[in-house]
């Protein structure tokens, strides 16, 4: 198959450490559409045999709502095909299984995600928000990404997981090994500090992986290379059986499924490392990148600080114009056509939401930002089966950050060049640097 000049632009993570190419997948989008990606060996990862890009809202849209025809589960759902041995105990994974399976354990989570206890959790979602912006108020500058950004999820999915808030950074470090695995700074993440740690984080950090002599984690995928976050959720999941609390995944694990049978201790174990790793690493890739679009829009900002009921609409705008996840795979399941392009079974088939949401078929004056957009049909959460079962808590953590920024920090300005991760599946910004006039 011949690739279009250019593709392989948006295979290589270097691409994405100066931006998401939007001038090329713009030209891909008009002019193709659907188009193939050479995939050349990149780091550690070997080639692999090339992959069709879906480009437009609308393909993207009959991608994500078609498990039939475009699998999750037959070759996972990240570009870089896993070794067979992985690919059944990565299969177990929600985010990994096509309906039956996906249905009945995604009904089993949409219950736990109960209106009381979602309610509670604004509550306290708010707080934080409030403490952690309050926490650097008096030094006029901070790195947003790092300083503010990182701890808000972090303490909301102590909140749902049922994890002590002491071993929260665990969670930090996990989603580091696993989404950071194309750049240096996050494979080497070894941020918890063990001094406020419980007994169940010490004995999981007995089962840690090492690193190698590059200061390295092993492969993610490897259930020996996450060791310590599967043996702290296996006791989390016997512990919360036996003593629930209000949490979601006490609730969870409470739930009946229409065959009278419950999540078992590895299903528990495998939706604690989707939650502990997606769950966080979405939002904590979001709140930096709103917080880049509106420094570099201050128009926009101008606008919202004037009028602070327009949050709601300016979190879609940050979901859409910043896109945190930039792309999902499926794969081919059968011999299907594609905006009048022909799959063939077991194509690699890979949706960019980067590029979906910025489709001028679908979004007025696409590449702008504009904080009142309405409609704004982005798919920032994906889109079908798999929309993201937590897209309701992101938005409540997006607003409730931003609104006490607006209240606390006021006007924000830059204050050095952001760092942006090293990936090509994740958008995300390590560090930005920013500064605010502190009141004499």
């Amino acid at each position: 198959m011949s690739a279009v000049t250019g593709t392989e632009t948006l295979m290589h993570p270097d691409t994405y450490v100066t931006g998401v190419p939007h001038d090329l997948m713009a030209r891909l989008r008009r002019e193709h559409g659907v188009v193939w990606v050479p995939e050349p060996a990149v780091d550690e990862w070997p080639a692999g045999p090339g992959f069709w890009a879906v480009l437009r809202h609308a393909d993207v849209e009959t991608v994500l709502r078609s498990p039939q025809v475009y699998s999750s589960s037959r070759g996972l759902t990240q570009i870089y095909d896993a070794p067979p041995p992985l690919l059944p105990p990565l299969r177990q994974m929600m985010i990994n299984m096509d309906p039956p399976d996906h249905s009945r354990l995604r009904g089993l989570l949409t219950k736990a995600f109960a209106p009381r206890a979602i309610a509670k959790l604004e509550e306290r979602i708010g707080d934080y928000a409030r403490d952690l912006v309050g926490a650097v108020a008096d030094r006029g500058r901070a790195d947003f990404a790092r300083d503010i950004a990182t701890d808000l999820p972090l303490l909301t999915l102590a909140d749902i997981l049922g994890v002590p808030e002491g071993d929260r950074w665990l969670m930090f470090d996990w989603s580091n090994r696993v989404i950071g695995v194309q750049d240096a700074e996050y494979q080497a993440s070894n941020e918890f500090d063990t001094s406020g740690a419980t007994e169940l984080a010490k004995r999981a950090l007995l089962v840690r992986p090492d690193p190698d002599e590059n200061g390295r984690m092993p492969d993610s995928r490897l259930p020996s290379g996450m060791a310590d976050l599967y043996a702290y959720a296996r006791e989390l999941a016997q512990y919360r059986r036996e003593h629930p609390g209000d949490d979601i995944m006490s609730l969870l694990m409470q739930q009946v499924d229409s065959d009278g049978g419950r999540v078992t201790i590895e299903e528990f174990e495998k939706l604690f490392w989707l939650f502990s790793v997606a769950g966080n690493e979405t939002v904590r890739n979001a709140l930096p990148g709103g917080m880049y679009a509106l420094i570099n829009h201050p128009d926009q900002y101008a606008r919202l600080r004037a009028d602070h009921t327009l949050v709601n609409s300016a979190v879609e705008e940050m979901l859409r114009w910043w896109s945190p996840v930039t792309q999902f795979r499926r794969t081919a399941n059968q011999d299907t056509t594609l905006a009048g392009v022909d799959i063939k079974d077991g194509d690699k088939v890979v949706v960019y939401f980067a590029s979906a949401n910025r489709d001028e078929t679908v979004f007025t004056d696409p590449d702008s930002f504009d904080v009142t957009r309405d409609p704004n049909p982005h798919l920032a959460f994906g889109h079908g089966p798999h929309f993201c079962i937590a897209a309701q808590l992101a938005r409540v953590q997006m607003r409730a950050l931003y609104g006490a920024v607006l209240e606390i920090l006021g006007d924000v300005k830059a204050d050095g060049e952001p760092v942006r991760l090293r990936s090509n599946f994740q958008n995300g910004i390590k560090h930005l640097p920013i500064r605010w006039d502190v009141p004499q």
